[in-house]
């Protein structure tokens, strides 16, 4: 039996709106798994670019500088928060970690340095490199000064390792390494020297300054309080024999290997000096690698 054409074309046109809505939708969800992908990969692209951005400039957020977790370098330098300012992904940032010659360091936005809970010696400038005090992690010494404020502070308790042990004189002297004397005093960097000074090299001691002092004495030693010279055998050795029951010692001699107590490595002083742009003799290199070398004589009269 024979449909009627008004059947026939309402179904046509039923099959034909059926194929058409299942087309339409099978093209919509393509569109919109296309749509997905490119949103997936434009936030994946982002990420990335984020992530690498983050990589170069390292910005250092106030959140993070006070979390736990977070380990303040050794050296921090001050700068002026102008020098990124239009950088978008340093916005909001208190400075940025940098590695210099395999030393982290910290460059501090100077308008954060009341906040940050840490002091610097002698005073804040901008461009300045300070370096952590040795027995104050929250106490930062400028590198143009550290080796001066030190070395004060090792001849200030040596002197009253004296005056606590009941001597009645005492004189330190200071021998340095001539570097007129060595072949290359510029820019010289030997692995120089891990304990004492290898003077058969062309290098020799010269003295560089002697301070004497004279004390009332007594027989009634106290243990001095240490800080440079903790771990020092020859001090821990003096101190015991003066506080033991003979108190026999009369007078004594002693000399203490500047790399025994070093202000910094070697390391550290050659990152400063990239910092800073520092070379030749008043280089942080050269004053360390001095400093290793030297020595403090120390003469006790009791």
């Amino acid at each position: 039996m024979k449909q009627e054409p008004e059947k026939m074309q309402e179904k046509a046109k039923e099959l034909f709106s059926s194929i058409w809505q299942k087309t339409s939708e099978a093209a919509k969800k393509a569109a919109d798994e296309v749509q997905k992908g490119a949103v997936a990969f434009s936030e994946k692209r982002q990420q990335e670019l984020y992530e690498k951005q983050i990589k170069k400039y390292r910005p250092l957020t106030a959140k993070e500088f006070k979390s736990k977790s977070f380990n303040i370098p050794n050296v921090i330098q001050i700068v002026d928060d102008a020098v990124r300012r239009n950088i978008e992904i340093c916005d909001g940032a208190i400075g940025w970690l940098e590695e210099h010659k395999g030393v982290e360091v910290l460059h501090l936005y100077d308008e954060y340095v009341g906040k940050s809970g840490l002091s610097f010696i002698p005073a804040v400038q901008c461009d300045t490199v300070y370096c952590v005090d040795n027995f104050d992690k929250g106490c930062f010494i400028s590198s143009s000064y550290i080796f001066a404020k030190t070395n004060e502070e090792k001849l200030a308790e040596l002197a009253n390792i004296a005056h606590s042990l009941g001597a009645k004189s005492c004189s330190i002297e200071i021998m340095e390494s001539d570097t007129q004397n060595i072949s290359s005093s510029v820019g010289f960097s030997a692995s120089i020297i891990n304990s004492s000074a290898d003077l058969s090299k062309g290098s020799s001691l010269k003295s560089s300054g002697k301070r004497t002092l004279k004390f009332d004495g007594n027989n009634t030693p106290k243990q001095p309080e240490l800080k440079w010279f903790t771990y020092d055998e020859n001090i821990k050795g003096l101190i015991r024999m003066r506080c033991s029951d003979s108190n026999s010692i009369k007078f004594t001699t002693i000399e203490l290997n500047g790399s025994t107590c070093a202000t910094m490595s070697k390391k550290v002083a050659c990152a400063i000096d990239k910092i800073a742009n520092i070379s030749g003799k008043a280089s942080m290199e050269a004053q360390a690698i001095n400093e290793h070398s030297s020595k403090l004589v120390l003469e006790i009269e009791f």
